[in-house]
């Protein structure tokens, strides 16, 4: 029985909290993106534009770093309450090396952390049979 690499990603625009699952034991990490609130109304009063651009350079950063961990895992859960899972997975899905890893989508309400970690290993959980 081939033994996966599960990885949960609970996220907003803001941060992403990772649940790495190896076995029954959850590790936790952040990623944050770099895209303030105070970044964007500080780049509104110059430009609309300047915003519109920034904020795609900046999620693009932000998606590179959580794609970078993901990389690692053959199964993932994204889920969190806004569309930045949707947009995650559709910038991981333009790259092949992802085309391998099983990449779900779930919505979910703002979470504690242990609500995330029990989320998780309830969404990985293998049925007993």
């Amino acid at each position: 029985m081939k033994i996966y690499k599960k990885i949960g990603v609970w996220m907003d625009h803001a941060i992403a909290h990772l649940i790495a699952l190896e076995d029954e034991t959850a590790t936790m990490s952040d990623i944050t993106s770099s895209f303030t609130h105070e970044e964007r109304m500080a780049i509104l009063a110059k430009s609309e534009f300047m915003l519109n651009n920034k904020e795609r350079q900046l999620l693009h950063q932000y998606y590179t770093q959580i794609g970078d961990v993901i990389k690692k895992y053959d199964k993932v859960i994204l889920f969190g309450p806004t569309d930045a899972k949707l947009e995650l997975y559709n910038f991981l899905k333009t790259d092949h090396h992802f085309d391998k890893i099983n990449i779900a989508i779930e919505d979910a309400d703002k979470m504690t952390s242990k609500q995330r970690e029990v989320y998780v290993k309830f969404f990985f959980k293998e049925p007993k049979i």
